[in-house]
């Protein structure tokens, strides 16, 4: 039995016993006892219960600060079990909350890293708070800490209706930000909803549409490089051991028939891999010496109306179904140019279908965010996720007689407008969008 529950006990043992005793002279008559063990009777028990209290309240201390996370104190380990639960209780507690504060604060530090905007939101009683913000998405937003989100209505209503309009769900929407009084950058806008048991949350990320753009234009530059030189290696590669070839034969003082034959059947695949090599350098000067466009407010419904004309042939020939939802914009851009970029998606569209029994292309203009969106959908094969990100590399093509250039040129063509070109996997085929930023 441990020391402090001995002395309670021992305390409630005198009370009853010295209880007893004054009851007995008080049977008696004998006041002077009866007074004097009464005394002691009540003094027992004050005493029991002051050890019992002293034991109540070093647990309720240690709880206390368990629940209010104050771990200032370093209490011994007690010789009471309850107590002694307590205080292991206590340190199990710290433990667990220096971890967690060790985590929080690299997790912290990682995302403050970060070179893109991040905030995170959380929902209490159906009611959103800032839970998390970077000093990138302030930077972008130029604006100081709040922790109410309600302040952000106030601050930056335009980025704070679009996260309103989207319900704290998944999207995706493109979101302008005034730099100076003349300048303005595009930013994309990301909202995630991540949900556990408890609680809610929406990730709001803002990351830079040129960031995006020069990532990409330099893994494109990358992967070009690479193509570039497998395709000139597999060209110059045989020519050259045709050409030692030709220097052995030349060196000889009598050709004979077989030789001369074979100088022949050299230089013809010296000549056919020469034209190869032009072909390929003149694709190459098509997508880098691409023209200035030139800019004239035109219809977008009748370039796409152009080119499914244009096409309108193969789409027979192929026994496609054409659907279009073209509302009446018109756009400042080069007609050519545009119709050109289409025609490209139109052919890799039928490309898809071929093989299908039903063959739908349907082509859509549409108004988002503001802006211009002209989609080209199919339900053909769809791109595989080995080869989506290559797309629009240079001379990568799955096709036999492609030449690889047809998406190249096509997104070139749309940077040089200053819009975008993007590609969408669907459940059943592909799409791509072409957004007029201006």
């Amino acid at each position: 039995m441990k020391k402090q529950q001995l002395i309670w006990l021992v305390f409630i043992v005198l009370a009853v016993v010295s209880g007893i005793f004054a009851f007995d002279f008080y049977s008696q008559n004998k006041w002077i006892n009866f007074g004097l063990f009464t005394i002691i009777a009540i003094a027992c028990i004050i005493l029991a219960q002051l050890s019992a209290l002293s034991f109540i309240q070093k647990t309720e201390k240690i709880l206390l600060t368990i629940q209010k996370k104050d771990f200032s104190l370093f209490p011994k380990t007690e010789e009471n079990i309850l107590l002694d639960n307590a205080v292991k209780l206590y340190y199990q507690s710290k433990e667990e909350h220096l971890s967690y504060s060790s985590y929080k604060l690299l997790y912290e530090e990682i995302l403050n890293q970060l070179e893109i905007g991040l905030m995170i939101l959380s929902e209490k009683n159906n009611e959103w708070e800032v839970f998390y913000v970077n000093p990138v998405f302030l930077e972008i937003l130029q604006i100081p800490k709040y922790n109410s989100w309600e302040l952000y209505e106030s601050k930056t209503p335009n980025f704070y209706k679009i996260i309103e309009q989207a319900n704290y769900e998944n999207s995706q929407e493109f979101f302008d930000i005034s730099i100076n009084e003349n300048v303005k950058q595009s930013f994309s806008l990301r909202t995630k909803k991540v949900q556990n048991v408890k609680n809610r949350f929406c990730i709001i990320s803002l990351e830079s549409v040129q960031k995006i753009i020069e990532q990409k234009e330099k893994h494109a530059w990358n992967n070009l490089m690479k193509v570039i030189s497998h395709e000139l290696l597999n060209t110059l590669t045989p020519v050259n051991s045709l050409i030692q070839n030709l220097e052995y034969i030349a060196n000889q003082d009598v050709v004979e028939k077989e030789d001369q034959q074979e100088m022949k059947e050299s230089l013809t695949i010296i000549s056919s891999k020469s034209k190869q090599l032009l072909n390929f350098v003149d694709d190459y000067r098509q997508v880098a010496e691409l023209p200035k466009p030139v800019f004239k407010t035109i219809s977008l419904t009748q370039i796409v109306k152009s080119a499914l004309n244009f096409l309108k042939p193969e789409f027979e020939k192929n026994n496609i179904t054409i659907i279009n939802s073209l509302e009446n914009q018109t756009i400042s851009a080069d007609q050519k140019m545009i119709e050109r970029c289409l025609i490209n998606l139109y052919l890799n569209a039928i490309y898809a279908v071929e093989d299908n029994a039903e063959k739908i292309i349907k082509t859509e203009i549409k108004i988002l965010n503001n802006r211009t969106v002209l989609s080209v959908e199919d339900n053909g094969i769809g791109v595989s996720n080995e080869i989506k990100d290559k797309i629009f590399l240079p001379f990568f093509t799955t096709r036999i007689s492609g030449s690889g250039i047809g998406l190249t040129l096509s997104k070139s063509i749309i940077e040089a407008h200053k819009g975008y070109l993007n590609y969408r996997p669907l459940e059943k085929g592909s799409l791509f969008e072409i957004w007029f930023l201006e």
